[in-house]
């Protein structure tokens, strides 16, 4: 019995199965919420001024603030006793556990932000570099699992209710599109009022 022509068929259907579980699934499957930048006239705008993202978390974590005179301080996640043997002071410090999304972005016309999974209001800060005031935006939306096809796994869409902000240099904001997925489409519109564009 010659055995290679059954290898070379086991490796072709091999071969066709995983081709065709593979083609099904979108490649660009990322879910974020897309928010792009206009004027107040409406016409869409590039922000010059570095902006940083931070969304806001609940609840708080410990680090470790590490001071030596002369040294430069360093923060970490965990205590190291190393640094207490080089001499370093050490002070556990509760912050909040918050996380920055875009950090100094400068010259875009949108930002791309993912959405919490199981809260219902995302509370994001952008911080300007040029200006001593904050913006802070809240995003009320329902999460919910969508499945394409079996073998390409699920992901969170999200369904946008409502929105809205301060007015540091946002003069207002607006849904577009309500629904968030993978497919890149526009879903807020921040109107700036001219302070740092």
């Amino acid at each position: 019995m010659n055995i290679k022509p059954l290898i070379a068929l086991c490796s072709i259907a091999v071969i066709v199965l995983a081709s065709c579980s593979s083609n099904n699934c979108p490649l660009e499957n990322t879910v974020y919420c897309n928010y792009y930048f206009y004027d107040i006239d409406g016409n869409a705008v590039s922000y010059t001024d570095p902006i940083t993202v931070t969304t806001l978390m609940p609840g708080h974590r410990t680090v470790y603030v590490y001071r030596k005179l002369g040294e430069l301080t360093v923060t970490l996640d965990y205590p190291d006793s190393t640094y207490l043997a080089d001499g370093y002071s050490e002070t556990p410090t509760i912050v909040r556990r918050d996380t920055i999304l875009v950090n100094l972005s400068t010259t875009h016309s949108y930002v791309q932000l993912p959405m919490s999974y199981f809260n219902t209001d995302d509370t994001l800060v952008f911080k300007y570099y040029n200006i001593s005031r904050n913006d802070t935006i809240i995003v009320t939306h329902q999460s919910y699992a969508h499945v394409e096809l079996p073998e390409c796994g699920t992901h969170y869409f999200h369904h946008l209710s409502s929105i809205k902000a301060t007015d540091a240099a946002i003069d207002h904001v607006e849904i577009v599109n309500p629904l968030v997925d993978y497919k890149g489409n526009e879903n807020v519109k921040i109107y700036f009022n001219g302070v740092a564009e």
